[in-house]
């Protein structure tokens, strides 16, 4: 007998296992995903994409604050 398998990953904000088939799914509960939006809205995440300046010689530039152009990462606050 072959047993189906269910999806799962680990809430992002916990860490926690849950099952595609969960309500809250990726979140494990509602706090984790208000918590998580919560880190959204005060800038804890933070997309970053190069920016191509025909001026600069078509080198890709970041444009966001504390980005660190020796290491590609943001400056810790």
């Amino acid at each position: 007998m072959t047993r189906k398998k269910t999806p799962s990953l680990r809430c992002p904000t916990c860490r926690k296992i849950v099952l595609a088939a969960d309500p809250d799914f990726p979140f494990c509960s509602d706090r984790c995903r208000v918590i998580d939006l919560g880190r959204w809205i005060n800038g804890g995440y933070v997309i970053s994409s190069p920016v191509n300046d025909p001026e600069s010689g078509g080198e890709a530039e970041y444009n966001e604050p504390g980005y660190n152009e020796k290491h590609g990462r943001r400056k810790p606050n």
